[in-house]
Parts: C-alpha cells; structure tokens; sequence
C-alpha cells in the first residue's frame, strides 16, 4: 500500500483530499503546518489545527502538526518585507508553495515515508506535467508554476478534477465537519484585516504626496510602500467624477501618482520585463507564441515569449494589459499546460 502524506489545512479542499485518498486505497497521513506566529491572538491556527483533528478523527486516518514558523519568517515573510520597501508587490502565497510547502513540507513527508505528497490545490498533473485545475474558476497553478518540475512525478492533487460545488457536496455526504467551511481568503498571515495597518509596524510611517501625472498634489499618503499599481481602496481622495487610480510611485521619492477612471490610458501597457524565471520542465524556443497571466483569475492572454539571459524574459502582449505590477508573478501556459513563470520587474 502506497503511503501519502496530505497537507492538511482544515480548510474542506485539503479534507476531501485526503478523503479522496483514503478511499482510493492509499495510508493517508494527515500533516498541518503551522507557518505563523504573532501577539494578539490574531492567527487562526490553533482553530484550523482543531479542525483537521475532527476530520482525521472521522476518516480514521493519523495527523500530525509540523512548525515552519522561524523558516517561513525567514524564507517567506521576510523576502515580502523586503520586495514592499523597494517599492514591488510581491505575492508570499507563491513563495510559500516553493520554500515551505513543496520543499520543507516534502521533506518532512520523505522523513513518515511517504510515497507522495498531496494537498488540496486545483490542479492536476499529467505524465509528469502541470495542468490547470477543470473548474476554470478555482484553477491554482498560477501559484505552483515555481516549484520544483522534478517533484511533479510525486504530487498528488485529488480535487483538481472536480468543480468546487462537487467537493462540497462530497465532503457533506462523509459527514465532514468542514462541509461548510468558509474558504480562505487574502494573505495567509493577514487575513481579513487591513493590509497598512498590519503592516504600519513592520515598515513604519512616512508621509508623502499623492500627484496626478501633471504633477499636481492632490492628497498625502503615508508610506508609498502600501499602494500598488491599479489599487482604488485606501486613497482617501474625495471630488466629483471617477474614482481615484494608483498608476505608479517613485519609491525613493515616496511619491505616488493617482489618476482618475479604471481604464486611465496610463494604467495600460502592451509588454513587459519580468526576471528569475523559471520552467517546470525545459525551457521554451525563444519567440514562441503562447499565453500568459499577470495575476490570479485573469483570463489567458496571447503573447510573444522572448527569452534573454540569466531569466531574463520580455513578453509582448496581443492586447494591452491593465496594472502590471512590478514584483507580481507572469505565468505562461501551453493551452492547459502550466510552463513555468517569472517576476515581474
């Protein structure tokens, strides 16, 4: 009997996952990272940890909690600090999948002897490749294009076939009490609260102008390090006409320029420069036509790949694209195939 060590997040994916498992014929160990620590009693892992144990208990199936806590402040959090205060916007979630879920928590899977790792992400792997979740509105591989292409052959996703209402409706006939459980959402270590004030300590305070590109001051900030290409929450800039826009910032000048109207021609660009890529498999040809996604849930976009040197890439969009952000992940897809992906600079 293969053994599968299931990340387990007390979430209902990684649930039925591990259900899914079980009844395929697996030993299912459950395994629940706790990657965060803070005062105040913010964090929800002790709750999330409770219900991982109610599931095991009712799938009869053995957990355990491993702590990343010092490795994902180093590895994770403290890259994110690093990225906001030269002024990107970087996305922790993908950071962790590579550092922690599909390095530290592998290893850790390897030392209970498992055969395989599986979590609960919407995806699905094919002869050793990544593709796209089927439920087009659930698919996470944009998050999991910077792991390891050599782990793929020993990583399980069991919802990736499935919509999301089915899983739901799966774990409601097991009498899973994570049924109704409401799905994660924002920033693992943030939450539901306000990303400035969880920030505030950390990067601190500093007063600066909000400009429109003319020049024109039109309000203050404090700290251009909160504010990201295309935000409208937080300006706090009143006056008839559209809503405000961010279109850009000058880190070293702490100044951020606002425009208004969502479709500012500003806010519009046809390429971009990305860095650090990298490939689940062997890299494409130079100029090679494929697709591409500068955040999550947006639709695929046709473009030119060009490849230059050391990781260096400059994708040329069909159509131009709203807000692209400095330090937010493009990823490149071959139809339903996840290629690989690269920061944007």
């Amino acid at each position: 009997m293969k053994r599968v060590v299931v990340a387990m997040s007390g979430g209902v994916d990684s649930s039925v996952s591990a259900l899914l498992l079980k009844e395929a014929g697996f030993e299912v160990i459950g395994l629940f990272m706790k990657n965060w620590e803070e005062p105040g009693g913010k964090c929800t892992a002790q709750a999330d940890y409770e219900d991982v144990a109610r599931v095991a208990s009712v799938l009869q199936i053995p957990h355990y909690s491993v702590r990343f806590v010092e490795e994902y402040r180093e590895r994770v959090f403290q890259f994110f600090l690093r990225d906001l205060e030269a002024g990107r916007t970087p996305n922790p979630d993908i950071l962790c999948n590579r550092e922690i879920k599909f390095h530290l928590l592998w290893e850790k899977a390897c030392s209970l002897g498992a055969d395989f790792l599986a979590t609960g992400h919407y995806c699905r792997i094919q002869e050793g490749r990544l593709y796209k979740g089927r439920d087009p509105l659930k698919d996470q591989s944009y998050f999991l294009h910077a792991i390891s292409g050599a782990l793929l052959s020993k990583v399980l996703f069991p919802v990736g076939d499935l919509p999301k209402s089915r899983v739901r409706e799966i774990a409601k006939k097991a009498a899973l009490p994570v049924a109704e459980k409401k799905d994660s959402t924002g920033i693992c270590f943030i939450g539901e609260r306000d990303f400035q004030e969880f920030l505030m300590p950390y990067l601190g305070k500093r007063r600066g102008e909000l400009r429109r590109l003319s020049g024109e001051v039109v309000g203050y900030h404090e700290g251009a390090v909160y504010y990201t290409i295309g935000q409208r929450r937080g300006l706090k800039l009143g006056g008839e006409g559209e809503p405000w826009y961010v279109i850009g910032k000058e880190i070293e000048k702490n100044i951020v320029y606002v425009e208004r109207g969502k479709n500012h021609p500003a806010l519009f660009s046809s390429s971009l420069v990305a860095s650090g890529a990298t490939w689940l498999h062997a890299p494409p040809r130079s100029n090679v036509r494929c697709s591409a996604k500068i955040r999550y849930r947006q639709a695929d976009q046709p473009c030119l790949l060009t490849l230059q040197e050391e990781g260096r890439v400059v994708v040329q969009f069909d159509e131009p694209q709203r807000a692209i952000t400095p330090g937010q992940a493009v990823v490149f897809y071959a139809g339903e195939e996840c290629l690989g992906g690269a920061t944007i600079d």
